[in-house]
């Protein structure tokens, strides 16, 4: 058996972004590209910032600490504390420790574009981050845009990628909408069934749904067979499944927010033992005990996830190494209280922005905000990220062009009170053409 000193050697080798290489090469470029040192996990590292300065680098977290992403927005909170405190532990950025300034921004539009303002007037913040929900990032971000400062959102819904933002906003280090479905679309239509009735939230990351996978079904040879916009807010839903047709082999659904559950068992109450296949994004069930009363029902149910939430999912190193800093056990629970499931199969995004403005920061040479021309453009030569400690969920491939990644995918069936995952996709399995090119426009 490896030792744990050799174990993270290995993870030290392999954190590192490839740069100046073509998107549609970069699968193959992460397998066998020369790296970029980068002193992770070396002691020499830990010497309290002496090669650089005692003036922090200054990020603001965007934080949904109230209104409907209240529990992905603690999640992201402790996964980003936990992030800054283990860098701060290996030398901070460029020498430099991080410091993050927390705003709520409510899950609220307006109030996000306020936050980011504060964040970068009044506290100075030398980039924001953090932002969950799509309809927050597209109210927030053309402020960051006004404002020119760098802003890395934690989202997943096409709105960075479709190219209707601007240069200073970047996702790259949790996949899009469009790149979750076009990975596992085949799988589904493959195994589940043909006629698919789709059930959405009713905003920006919902019609992303709607859109790419009513797409991918017909690219398929699958029909839909319904579309089913649910509001955000809704905390009764039986009323939409009686639209769902007879002839559906397939409910696909994806629910946020502070009604999950109930969607889940009301849609359990609707159909009893008799229903169409299930296929659901985690989203769905994300801060859900699987165990819950009423989930009974979903046994055999397939989910799609970014990052397995059981530990047996995808047990390597660099996986098992950040379990461990953000305090989750083995079945996606906080060590501290088994009844707080986490955000899993979105949070990791935090833990690997922070890496990759880290990574940015270092080989552009920033200083301060003067330097926000070569930052960006530093970012957009990176192909890809490689898996290790920096980057857990999976080797990325990263488009300059699109300020967006591509990532490998999980689908997950629910078998015996767990989820088990029974298929991963490749990272080629959800590239698609780029549709924008960020480098073009202006800074």
């Amino acid at each position: 058996m490896m030792s744990k000193k050799k174990d993270e050697n290995v993870d030290q080798q392999s954190e590192l972004n490839l740069t100046r290489r073509s998107v549609l090469g970069a699968s193959a470029a992460i397998a066998g590209a020369g790296i970029i040192g980068s002193q992770l996990i070396d002691p020499v590292a830990k010497t309290a910032y002496a090669a650089g300065s005692d003036e922090p680098i200054r990020i603001g977290f965007q934080a949904h600490r109230t209104g409907i992403g209240a529990l992905y927005g603690r999640w992201y909170e402790r996964t980003t504390n936990a992030a800054a405190k283990y860098i701060n532990s290996i030398g901070g950025i460029a020498g430099r420790p991080i410091e993050i300034i927390t705003e709520d921004d409510g899950t609220d539009p307006k109030r996000g574009a306020d936050v980011v303002e504060k964040l970068a007037t009044k506290h100075n913040v030398d980039f924001v981050y953090g932002t969950l929900f799509s309809h927050v990032v597209m109210g927030s971000a053309p402020r960051a845009g006004e404002l020119k400062i760098p802003y890395f959102v934690v989202s997943e819904g096409y709105h960075v990628a479709s190219g209707a933002l601007n240069r200073y906003v970047f996702q790259p280090c949790i996949t899009d909408v469009r790149s979750q479905i076009t990975a596992v679309s085949n799988w589904i239509f493959g195994n589940l069934g043909k006629n698919v009735a789709l059930i959405y939230p009713d905003y920006a990351f919902g019609y992303d749904h709607r859109d790419y996978a009513s797409a991918a079904a017909a690219k398929s040879g699958a029909k839909i067979t319904a579309k089913i916009a649910i509001p955000p807010t809704a905390s009764s839903f039986t009323r939409y499944f009686v639209k769902i047709p007879k002839n559906t082999d397939v409910i696909y659904h994806v629910m946020v927010g502070p009604g999950v559950l109930t969607f889940v068992r009301e849609m359990g109450e609707h159909y009893g033992t008799r229903h169409p296949k299930l296929f659901g994004f985690i989203d769905s069930l994300e801060g859900v005990n699987i165990n819950s009363p009423g989930l009974e029902f979903l046994d055999g149910s397939h989910f799609w996830e970014a990052m397995p939430r059981y530990a047996d999912g995808y047990a390597t190193s660099g996986s098992n190494f950040y379990r461990d800093k953000v305090g989750v056990d083995n079945t996606g629970a906080s060590k501290s209280d088994s009844k707080d499931v986490s955000a899993y199969s979105h949070m990791f995004g935090c833990w690997e922005t922070l890496f990759a403005i880290k990574e940015a920061v270092e080989q552009s040479g920033y200083k301060s905000k003067k330097d926000y021309k070569t930052l960006i453009e530093t970012f957009e030569g990176f192909a890809g990220f490689n898996e290790g400690i920096a980057h857990p969920q999976g080797s990325k491939v990263f488009s300059g062009k699109t300020h967006q990644c591509y990532g490998q995918q999980f689908v997950s069936q629910v078998k015996n009170g767990k989820f088990n995952v029974v298929h991963r996709t490749s990272i080629a399995d959800g590239m698609y053409e780029p549709e924008t090119d960020y480098t073009k426009k202006s800074l």
